[in-house]
């Protein structure tokens, strides 16, 4: 709330009052700049400059929403970590196109998991946060495993055994139209090795009539056979009672996961590096890396510690064209990684320096702009990097990303893991920038000092002014100007600009909206 006097709005503009810097709440101060009051070189308050501004809309019509937005300072959106905890994990494996990810929304009870009749959809291991009954646990996805597989889908193979091995249950899932197959019998050796309480789960039983065909999966001696329809939800709910029944209150194998640490989401177009800088972040193998395009496709959650600090890194799917465009399992991935980016706090765009900066990596910045996320530049592949690419690169960085020209940029290489340290002080800077608020003492101070030095041009005759500005929220940075006209968009920008220069928004964009307001006609 804010601490300015309710009348101040109808105050003279040349009365002095002696400003008392205690009455400042706490929650008014800027994120890691921690801003007093200062007398400008004429010897006037923040608070007078504020007085003076609020004195520009007496005369004008406001709606109760100007009243409220020019009394308050909005909330602050804080961050804090809260405590650490071990969910109970599950996974769920199989062989390819049995229904797995068709059962993993079945349980998260909405479409999570790219679903989609091709087999291999799913490549990487997947983690989604489920609840039963009251019972909360990490349900793991993963592709489908087969023997002797070589290339990528070896890769996908091992990313389902290491999920085997991380988890407290194991949901094996089979087709029960065709019965238990060889590669179900080398899976079945798999489990065996494992001590870990396995569910065999008999899927696509959708009625009555074919439940006598999940009967032949006694065979494969696991035990009784789960008849489910994963497309329909038969049997789901009987399953889960008896899975839930069989988990630990906490984890014996995940490590406690922190809920807190920031989000960062990683984008690009594919095959830029996204997979393998996740991979080199955790220091293990967490995503499956191709040469092949496009071999992302769920999201990739993952905490990482890079230079002692705590991240949540989210791997998404390649953003390869326009999403109308596409079709299938890459179309269900684009959406997902949007919904990744809305769910991000900060957005690492990675561009490949070894190829010219294209379009496609234009449009997903422009992407980032538009969700408000705070941005990072990553150029990847650095140490493949000749004299001569470079100078190419300087010039297209130069006309081609200006308009973020305040993004911080890091060179680094996925691969090797040159500089990776260095994501993180650009991480640091561009979410502290996010989260940044200006008191509205400081930006009227800001506001009245540059319509002094530099006016609104006329336009037609007329020359918009600004009455009032607020900052109205962060993440991103959000201001209301107050107006008597239209402010020009070169205007606009020139503002942001000047925003910049002197509170260092480095690495965020910044909103600026406007209130036309017209004089109230006198009776």
């Amino acid at each position: 709330m804010s601490t300015e006097p309710k009348g101040a709005a109808g105050a003279d503009a040349n009365e002095t009052e002696v400003f008392d810097a205690s009455a400042i709440d706490a929650t008014e101060i800027i994120v890691g700049e921690g801003f007093t009051p200062e007398l400008d070189t004429d010897g006037v308050t923040d608070e007078e400059r504020l007085r003076a501004m609020r004195s520009n809309l007496d005369g004008f019509d406001l709606e109760d929403e100007d009243l409220v937005i020019m009394n308050e300072d909005g909330e602050f959106l804080g961050f804090a970590e809260p405590a650490a905890e071990a969910l109970p994990v599950v996974a769920i494996v199989g062989r390819p196109n049995v229904g797995k990810s068709a059962l993993v929304n079945r349980i998260l009870g909405r479409r999570e998991a790219v679903v989609e009749d091709t087999p291999g959809v799913t490549r990487d291991r997947v983690t989604y946060p489920a609840e039963w009954n009251g019972t909360r646990f990490s349900l793991v996805d993963t592709g489908g495993w087969e023997p002797d597989a070589r290339g990528l889908d070896a890769s996908v193979a091992l990313q389902a055994e290491v999920a085997i091995e991380l988890c407290d249950a194991v949901l094996f899932v089979v087709d029960s139209r065709v019965g238990p197959t060889a590669t179900d019998e080398h899976v079945v050796q798999l489990l065996r090795r494992t001590d870990k309480p396995v569910f065999l789960v008999a899927n696509k039983v959708d009625d009555v009539v074919l439940e006598p065909e999940a009967a032949q999966l006694w065979s494969l001696g696991l035990g009784e056979p789960h008849a489910v329809s994963a497309l329909h939800g038969r049997g789901v709910a009987d399953l889960l009672d008896k899975v839930i029944a069989g988990l630990p209150e906490e984890s014996a194998v995940a490590m406690p996961k922190l809920t807190g640490p920031r989000r960062v989401a990683l984008l690009g177009r594919p095959n830029v590096g996204k997979s393998s800088l996740l991979n080199k972040a955790a220091g293990e193998e967490r995503a499956v890396v191709s040469d092949l395009a496009g071999t992302t496709r769920d999201p990739v959650d993952e905490q990482v510690e890079i230079a002692g600090r705590v991240w949540t890194f989210v791997d998404t799917a390649g953003i390869r064209r326009r999403v109308h465009l596409q079709k299938g399992a890459d179309f269900y991935a684009s959406l997902r990684t949007a919904a990744a980016l809305e769910k991000a706090e900060v957005a690492v765009v990675l561009i490949d320096v070894t190829q010219e900066i294209s379009d496609q990596d234009l449009r997903i910045i422009d992407l980032v702009l538009e969700s408000g996320r705070a941005l990072v530049l990553a150029f990847n592949k650095w140490d493949l990097l000749d004299d001569d690419r470079r100078r190419y690169l300087e010039r297209e960085i130069e006309q081609d990303l200006a308009h973020v020209d305040w993004a911080p940029r890091v060179n680094i290489s996925a691969r090797t893991g040159r500089h990776l340290e260095k994501l993180v002080p650009a991480l640091e800077r561009a979410l502290e920038s996010w989260d940044t608020r200006i008191p509205t003492a400081k930006f009227n101070a800001f506001v009245a000092e540059l319509v002094q030095e530099h006016p609104h041009p006329l336009r037609g005759g007329k020359q918009p002014k600004i009455l009032f500005g607020t900052q109205v929220q962060n993440r991103p940075p959000t201001f209301v100007l107050f107006t008597s006209g239209f402010l020009d968009p070169g205007y606009r920008r020139f503002i942001q600009r000047r925003l910049r220069e002197r509170y260092n928004f480095e690495g965020t964009p910044i909103v600026i909206n406007m209130r036309i307001r017209e004089k109230r006609v006198r009776a």
